[in-house]
């Protein structure tokens, strides 16, 4: 046993991919022979390890999930920026330009009509939560945008530790939500087609989910929804800590 816990130690990285890897064969299994596909093996997946990272946390009491226990530190290399953010630019190679173009006009409204929602949608929250400075208003406000988008706005803002924190969990809120609900809810709202990814892209916004409910819905449309899920984040970027601020700052004082 000393000697096989030395060679994960040592290949961090491959048990990640190997443990990822497993985790995702086996739900697909289950949700093909006993749920008849009614639910995606990703979105099982995705549920799963939610609750062992929850389970790793607590049990090493730290912050990182299962990436908090020796045997799966590679998790953290996996999991991390770096991966998350190749996959999500690598998945804009399979889209057709053709498409895009096509989608142009319908790609712009959906990211203005998704960041003004979900802006919205968070500054009302952060109302709800006691807050009335336009700082902590737009920086929850941008965090329901995305979880990038929020700390981007809060450090451009000066906003305290405590709002960041809760703009980032707003995000992930979401992303988390857009990823389990998107290949349950896909039919039902015709999302079978580039354009329809596109647009619901540019609606959500938050890459990683949109890449993530997209690949367990079709894995063809995924990059027509990366596109505009990118562009989202960095449209939110620079119109959250600037426009939205300054209409929030005219409104509230």
């Amino acid at each position: 046993m000393s000697e096989l816990i030395q060679v994960i130690d040592k290949n961090g990285l491959i048990v990640a991919f190997l443990l990822v890897g497993l985790l995702t064969w086996l739900t697909d299994l289950f949700s093909k022979k006993i749920l008849n596909s009614r639910i995606p093996g990703s979105a099982i997946a995705i549920f799963l390890a939610l609750v062992f990272g929850y389970l790793g946390g607590v049990l090493a009491d730290g912050e990182k999930g299962l990436a908090d226990l020796p045997l799966f530190q590679g998790l953290s290399v996996l999991g991390g920026s770096m991966f998350r953010d190749f996959a999500i630019v690598a998945t804009a190679i399979g889209a057709s330009f053709i498409l895009i173009r096509r989608s142009g006009l319908l790609g712009l409204i959906s990211l203005i009509l998704g960041i003004g929602v979900f802006f919205i949608s968070g500054v009302a929250i952060a109302w709800m939560m006691g807050y009335r400075d336009a700082v902590s208003l737009c920086t929850i406000g941008a965090g329901a945008c995305t979880y990038i988008v929020g700390p981007v706005t809060g450090g451009a803002l000066g906003a305290s530790s405590e709002v960041i924190a809760l703009s980032i969990g707003t995000g992930v809120v979401k992303t988390i939500a857009v990823t389990i609900l998107t290949p349950v809810l896909a039919r039902k709202i015709g999302l079978d087609n580039p354009g329809a990814a596109m647009a619901f892209g540019g609606i959500m916004g938050t890459s990683s989910g949109v890449a993530a409910g997209l690949a367990a819905t079709d894995p063809k449309l995924v990059p027509y929804g990366a596109v505009t899920a990118t562009f989202y984040t960095g449209l939110g970027c620079l119109v959250c800590p600037s426009l939205f601020y300054l209409l929030l700052k005219a409104i509230v004082d």
